[in-house]
């Protein structure tokens, strides 16, 4: 997803992103091992639907990808088929954004607790 972003003038923006996801996976990753430096055999469910919600929204915004490739070739004829799978995927994308801001306060609310 991150390949679709900007293009060579915004390549300090694509930086930003490509690091902001490389701290959060080695993040995650650090935080999967266990007290003795193994590796923990499952995931929580919590961030497996995390992962499940992120995959979603990502094959929705590489669906829309395809349309213009899909109508160019005859294989949707409606142009609302177009409109709402666009709109689909926009309020996708609008929602995981609001809950990525949402993590990012709880976050900050809980690093402002003194201990």
């Amino acid at each position: 997803m991150v390949d679709r972003i900007g293009n060579s003038s915004n390549s300090l923006a694509r930086a930003a992103i490509e690091a902001a996801l490389k701290r959060q996976s080695d993040a995650v990753s650090s935080m999967k091992l266990g007290v003795d430096g193994t590796s923990s055999a499952k995931p929580s469910a919590f961030s497996q639907a995390l992962s499940d919600g992120l995959k979603a929204v990502d094959s929705e915004v590489r669906r829309v990808d395809d349309l213009p490739k899909d109508l160019a070739a005859g294989r949707i004829q409606d142009l609302s088929e177009i409109a709402a799978q666009l709109k689909e995927s926009d309020l996708s994308l609008r929602f995981a954004l609001e809950v990525r801001n949402k993590f990012i306060d709880a976050y900050r609310e809980v690093m402002r607790m003194s201990v």
